[in-house]
C-alpha cells in the first residue's frame, strides 16, 4: 500500500472545482496544518495534520457511523479538538485507502451547499 504524505492527502481531497485548501494557523506547531473547505460556503471538511508522527485527517460522518467505524478500524479515534460526536479522527496510512475515500467523500457530501430543489413550474 502507497504511503500517503500531506501533498498526496491535499490532492485526494481536492475533489471538484468548489475544493480548496487553506492553512489559516499560523502557529510554529501547526504550520502543516491544512483546511480542507468548501469555496462556496466556507464550511471545513478535512483537517490535515501530523499527530504523534502520524499523519492524520479529521472528517465529518454521521454519529451513527463513527461509532461502527471506531470498533472496525483502531486507526479511527475521536476527533482531535473537534466535535467528538459528529467529526472522527482517522490515522491516514493505517485504514485501507479505499476506506479513506470514501469517509472523504462522506465529509465532503455532509458539508456541501445545500442545493434548492427546482420547483414546479
Amino acid at each position: 500500500m502507497k504511503k500517503f504524505n500531506n501533498d498526496t492527502l491535499i490532492k485526494k481531497c481536492l475533489i471538484n472545482e468548489d475544493c480548496i485548501a487553506t492553512q489559516p494557523f499560523k502557529q510554529e506547531n501547526v504550520q502543516q496544518c491544512y483546511v480542507m473547505r468548501h469555496k462556496s460556503n466556507n464550511k471545513w471538511y478535512a483537517l490535515i495534520f501530523d499527530l504523534n508522527n502520524e499523519l492524520c485527517i479529521n472528517l465529518k460522518c454521521p454519529p451513527d457511523l463513527i461509532a461502527i467505524l471506531k470498533e472496525q478500524y483502531k486507526a479511527i479515534k475521536p476527533a482531535w479538538h473537534m466535535n467528538k460526536k459528529h467529526w472522527c479522527t482517522v490515522e491516514v496510512n493505517k485504514i485501507p485507502q479505499s476506506t479513506l475515500y470514501e469517509l472523504i467523500k462522506i465529509s465532503f457530501e455532509i458539508t456541501a451547499p445545500k442545493r434548492n430543489p427546482k420547483r414546479p413550474d
